[in-house]
């Protein structure tokens, strides 16, 4: 372990004991080394690492505070990790997806409040109206489903689902499903899911989420087949 790792490691075990809880504001950085027993140059490295991580916020002329340590914060790197994830492993991120977005969307079911349906209901129309529009309709997707999982009222989860839920992924998708005349059947899959929640009915959203993924899982086999193909 570096020296910069170990404080790293040290920080985040004051904030992990309470010692620097949530909102806290650390040491002046010269006491923070001595508190550490370390020299000054690993804790600013590791001060550095852990702004990156959404655990600390560093504010010029005020000082150096704990985040609110909410998931938003904590999990937001996770999307750029799943952009640089090698082709051959993107499947096994639609497998993690098949685990969650089903059950979160039978959760939502449950949970949506009338507005919350009502930005849902929004992206819906949006994409339909989209037809051809290939960046329109990535980002209104995305956006359906952010909606969604933000319905089910877990942060986590949601972070989690939006983080997998690769952007570059999304459009080639969609291009994918353009070009071979299938946007009307995936449209199709996010209307079904909209109006099992529209019935607040659980177990139809579950099924209505797992058919659109299985169906997005089937289309990225079938591209990292050709792809090899092609080689």
């Amino acid at each position: 372990m570096s020296l910069t790792d170990e404080a790293i490691a040290r920080i985040r075990e004051l904030v992990r004991s309470g010692r620097l809880p949530a909102g806290a504001k650390l040491p002046p950085e010269h006491e923070l080394a001595v508190e550490l027993g370390m020299s000054r140059s690993p804790v600013r490295e590791a001060v550095k690492a852990l702004s990156l991580a959404g655990v600390l916020d560093v504010r010029r002329g005020d000082g150096t505070y704990v985040t609110s340590l909410a998931p938003s914060l904590l999990l937001a790197g996770l999307g750029a990790a799943v952009e640089l994830m090698r082709p051959d492993t993107l499947l096994e991120l639609m497998e993690v997806r098949r685990l969650l977005e089903p059950g979160a969307t039978a959760l939502a079911a449950t949970r949506m409040s009338k507005a919350d349906l009502a930005v849902v209901h929004g992206h819906l129309v949006a994409m339909h109206a989209a037809a051809d529009d290939v960046e329109l309709l990535n980002l209104h997707d995305a956006a359906f489903h952010r909606a969604v999982a933000a319905a089910t009222g877990n942060e986590a989860l949601t972070t989690v689902l939006d983080g997998i839920s690769s952007s570059t992924l999304r459009a080639r998708m969609w291009r994918g499903t353009v070009d071979n005349d299938a946007a009307v059947l995936t449209l199709a899959q996010h209307t079904a899911i909209y109006q099992a929640l529209d019935d607040n009915d659980p177990g139809a959203a579950h099924a209505a989420a797992l058919l659109h993924v299985v169906t997005s899982e089937r289309w990225l086999r079938a591209h990292l087949a050709e792809a090899e193909l092609t080689r």
